[in-house]
């Protein structure tokens, strides 16, 4: 599709984004998760064109290329264009209603724009040089990592049908939250050291010294604590959950199941050279990590 080139290509390969869909979807047969890569492969760079790409502090534009990306998703006669990241989705979307109940689909879609809302929502934040409070930046940042549209991977993974009540009830939703976060606080952690280099912000570290007026470390502690907390919170949810009937609660049981080991692989992938460059991260008990000097 051309979106990347030369030297920006390895750097991106570089990520490994195989080995990403490979902890976070387990279970998935080869077919699946080839899209599931691809999925990734979309995500993370119309994300990093936004983050540290050509549309960083360009939100005009930006908004222009989230249209194109809409348009894939909800027009029965999608806009022909060349704009190689509504190519790339076109592609993942494509695959994604082969096989995926309506519902996925409808969640995938609904979360995309989410997503895409999240982002301009953060470059305006950028533009304005403006830091949000961390009860506005959790939601936001559940938006912009693309936590729905990975639940329904998730149910495309594992062909898994579930009828769309169960995922409007409001111990599963909590549970969403919950596992948002869980897979999203840890990113804020581990990207933090890449994002101040890069002059990034929007990060919750950041927003937590700020607002607590702590240092970098405390900061990381206390991120840590809400992450701790977090946990307890999902383990309470998952227990207090009710019976939907046995055949739904042993496909119910298959998701949450495959969502755990989305947020474990996560974590785990997290500790990669994305955010860590050139550091040895093989003990992960004890690290210690430089802070990185700004490139800008």
């Amino acid at each position: 599709i051309g979106a990347y080139h030369g030297k920006t290509l390895q750097r991106f390969f570089s990520h490994r984004f195989d080995l990403f869909a490979e902890l976070s979807f387990p279970d998935a047969d080869e077919q699946h998760l080839e899209t599931c890569i691809d999925f990734f492969f979309w995500a993370f760079s119309f994300d990093d064109l936004s983050d540290e790409g050509e549309l960083q502090n360009k939100p005009e534009q930006h908004e222009i290329g989230v249209k194109l990306c809409t348009s894939i998703l909800f027009d029965s006669a999608p806009k022909r264009t060349g704009f190689p990241y509504a190519r790339m989705l076109d592609h993942v979307w494509r695959q994604l209603k082969h096989t995926a109940t309506p519902g996925a689909c409808n969640r995938f879609a609904k979360s995309a724009v989410e997503f895409f809302n999240g982002q301009l929502q953060q470059g305006n934040n950028r533009k304005l040089n403006r830091m949000p409070t961390i009860e506005e930046f959790i939601p936001m940042r559940r938006a912009t990592i693309g936590c729905g549209m990975v639940e329904a991977m998730i149910e495309y993974s594992l062909d898994i049908v579930l009828p769309d009540h169960v995922f409007e009830h409001p111990t599963i939703r909590a549970m969403s939250d919950a596992t948002n976060d869980l897979m999203t606080w840890p990113n804020d952690i581990c990207s933090f050291n890449k994002e101040q280099a890069d002059g990034d912000y929007s990060n919750l570290v950041f927003i937590v010294m700020e607002e607590k007026d702590l240092g970098l470390q405390d900061a990381i502690d206390y991120v840590i604590t809400m992450l701790s907390n977090r946990v307890d919170e999902y383990i309470a949810l998952k227990r207090s959950l009710p019976s939907f009937g046995p055949e739904v609660d042993r496909e119910l049981a298959r998701y949450l199941k495959a969502l755990e080991h989305f947020v474990q692989g996560t974590v785990v992938w997290y500790y990669s050279p994305r955010y860590f460059r050139n550091i040895d991260i093989s003990d992960r008990t004890e690290l210690l990590v430089p802070v990185f000097k700004n490139s800008a």
